[in-house]
């Protein structure tokens, strides 16, 4: 079973509608699927309001749990708690933060925004997480990204290192923006395996943590 939290549609940045995307998780294989749009204050509302739409189709046809989420995208640090407020109050039933990742100029701070906001569920590709940030999203149970991306992927590594001395939980996803970034069975263990987990810890990921991180999501 393949569950993928962090995805994008033609809504922001991806190549597919969001029921396109659906279709064609559900098609290899896929039991999840988290469309989280990148977004600010210009498109919130509509993006959520659209996701809803589609991931409400999808449950009502095919056998997929498909989410409603945003990842709220190169934001003023600051801004990022109210923000991720105002996304649950709108209808998302996920909330992922872009973070500090190695490939792109996020203003610095925005990490520890994240992972001090109780309306966050997930820090995306967190790039050189600090001890503290990763104690902190231990703490406050949100979620911290391993990922596929090119370029985001590069700090996987580390990021592992610090989220298991902090005792945090872990995602592995595909932030994919294409059908052809979609996980086939077996990736993801790949991607766990290659930032340097052992295999107990890549089963957790892929086992318990997904459902975990489903029924904090209120599936």
């Amino acid at each position: 079973m393949i569950y993928d939290f962090h995805t994008h549609t033609f809504l922001s940045d991806g190549s597919h509608s969001p029921i396109e995307l659906i279709r064609l998780a559900d098609v290899s294989g896929y039991s999840c699927i988290a469309l989280t749009d990148h977004v600010s204050y210009s498109n919130i509302d509509e993006v959520i309001s659209s996701l809803a739409r589609d991931c409400e189709l999808a449950r009502k046809y095919w056998d997929i749990i498909a989410i409603p989420g945003v990842e709220l995208t190169n934001v003023p640090a600051k801004s990022i708690n109210e923000m991720a407020k105002y996304a649950k109050e709108q209808g998302a039933r996920m909330v992922a933060v872009h973070g500090e990742s190695i490939a792109e100029s996020v203003e610095p701070g925005t990490n520890l925004e994240a992972v001090n906001s109780k309306y966050v569920d997930m820090l995306a590709h967190p790039g050189f997480i600090t001890e503290q940030e990763a104690v902190s999203a231990s703490r406050n149970d949100i979620y911290l990204e391993l990922t596929s991306r090119s370029g985001h992927c590069l700090s996987n590594g580390h990021v592992a290192r610090a989220g298991v001395m902090a005792g945090a939980k872990f995602l592995i996803n595909s932030d994919a923006h294409d059908y052809h970034d979609l996980y086939r069975e077996g990736y993801q263990e790949k991607i766990g395996i290659g930032a340097g987990l052992d295999r107990k810890q890549v089963d957790e990921i892929l086992g318990q943590n997904c459902k975990r991180f489903l029924k904090k999501l209120l599936y």
